[in-house]
Formats: structure tokens, C-alpha cells, sequence
């Protein structure tokens, strides 16, 4: 199972990419709205974690265009900030508060997955 992670602080990436891989997920990481698109594209993840604010295009955005490439790959939304009364979240699969714990997002991923089965 490939993973994309998005997100514009690389030390977010470094510890999200080494808790999922510890999981036994394969990683691949985008520290941009534009390099989440083009990676998307050429590696075909099977999920993707997405940070709402980044600086270059924001991950709401990021979340439309995924979903009209390929709408059936899962999309969880991260984010330090409250948005579940913006509807334009409510597109994704699932929306999670970062936490340097990772056991939430975690639990979200295996939920997916199952589900998927």
C-alpha cells in the first residue's frame, strides 16, 4: 500500500514518513501543493494524507483536482486547525487534526483500508 504524504514542513514529513513506513506502508512524500499533484499522478498512491495550509496552492485546492483525476483514491485531510464546518473539506474520505501522536491518524488509515476491502 502507497501512501502519499503532503505537507509544507519537511520535519512533518520526516516523522510521518518514518511512523507509516514503521506500519509497513510505502512512503512517498510532497512538501507542496504542485509536487503533490505531479507525484500523485506519476506514483499512483492508494491514499493520501493532505495539509490544508501551504503556501503555494492550498490543500482544499489540491483536494479538487485529486478528486477529479481519480475520485476513488481516499483523501485524509490534516490539518492543526478546525475546519469541519467548511463544506469544501467534506469531499475527502477523512479529515484529521494533526497531532505529533500519530495513533489517530493511523487508526483513520486502517479504518480506510478496511473499508476498501
Amino acid at each position: 500500500m502507497k501512501i502519499l504524504v503532503v505537507d509544507d514542513e519537511k520535519n512533518i514529513l520526516k516523522l510521518y514518513q518514518a511512523e507509516l513506513e514503521d506500519e509497513g506502508y510505502t512512503v512517498v512524500t510532497a512538501n507542496s501543493g504542485k509536487e503533490a499533484m505531479d507525484i500523485f499522478e506519476s506514483e499512483n498512491p492508494d491514499l493520501v494524507t493532505l495539509d490544508i495550509l501551504m503556501p503555494d496552492i492550498d490543500g482544499i485546492q489540491v483536494l479538487r483536482q485529486m478528486k477529479e483525476k481519480k475520485p476513488d483514491t481516499p483523501i485524509i485531510m490534516l490539518t492543526a486547525y478546525d475546519y469541519r464546518d467548511d463544506f469544501s473539506v467534506w469531499v475527502s474520505d477523512a479529515y484529521v487534526v494533526k497531532s505529533s501522536d500519530l495513533s489517530n491518524l493511523k487508526a483513520t488509515i486502517k479504518q480506510i483500508i478496511e473499508g476498501r476491502k
